[in-house]
């Protein structure tokens, strides 16, 4: 019987077979279709002039959002990100997984709980210096907003010394709403096959001296929420109705 969820392998997908045929894949198919769907432009990229390992902190409103971000970033960086996806929604079926392996180079993690194994994997690939993707959230907005961040980007910063990059895409649920997104605001309007999107990279965060692991992910919530309201224009993004103004 095929394993599947947190047992599924992704070891294969970071083989050289399996990143070669993904930079073809990407370079000739997956980035041109999202430039023809999204006119993407893309801001803050000297950021990422450093030396990694990145940890990308996005927010999430579209199942559009990872080849999003991940056609904005520079190849040699693209190259080596790894992206956590919900292993309950991604890994729960053999050829899905496989999927989701070879083109986004994967790995799945429990996003309903701690898990121990997901976070041990999560955390290795961050010290042998892959890039990571991760969306705090847990999901993809029932509303627009911004939610409340779970904490694991703060504990693989923290335990990894590597640099957390908010990061903050605007208006992917639009495109394709309806099919894509969840929140009502993009599901229940006309389905635009081509919206235009940004996204937007600021600086690099990294917990400081004494700095617990709560308040460091507060602080990485926040930076993402600033740039959400700066790019959006809209003062109340990332606000919920019990924050004090």
């Amino acid at each position: 019987m095929a394993r599947l969820g947190l047992d599924f392998p992704t070891k294969w997908g970071r083989s050289y077979a399996a990143r070669f045929f993904r930079n073809l894949y990407w370079a000739y198919y997956i980035t041109p279709a999202i430039r023809r769907m999204s006119t993407l432009s893309v801001s803050g990229l000297e950021h990422l002039d450093g030396r990694g390992p990145f940890i990308f902190v996005a927010n999430h409103t579209s199942h559009l959002d990872t080849p999003l971000l991940l056609t904005a970033l520079p190849p040699k960086v693209r190259r080596r990100t790894i992206v956590a996806a919900a292993m309950d929604n991604f890994f729960m079926q053999t050829l899905k997984a496989f999927r989701t392996v070879l083109v986004f180079n994967a790995i799945p993690i429990d996003r309903h709980k701690i898990n121990r194994r997901s976070s041990q994997l999560a955390l290795e690939l961050v010290e042998d210096h892959w890039n990571l993707l991760l969306y705090p959230e847990g999901g993809r907005s029932p509303d627009g907003n911004l939610q409340e961040f779970k904490g694991g980007a703060a504990y693989l910063a923290e335990r990894s010394n590597a640099l957390v990059v908010p990061t903050y895409i605007h208006e992917a649920g639009f495109l394709r709403g309806p099919k894509y997104a969840k929140a009502p605001i993009h599901t229940l309007g006309q389905s635009q096959r081509r919206h235009h999107v940004t996204v937007t990279f600021s600086a690099p965060l990294h917990a400081e001296e004494g700095e617990n692991i709560r308040r460091f992910g507060t602080r990485i919530e926040e930076a993402v929420a600033e740039l959400g309201r700066q790019v959006s224009a809209n003062p109340l993004y990332g606000q919920r109705p019990n924050d004090e103004y």
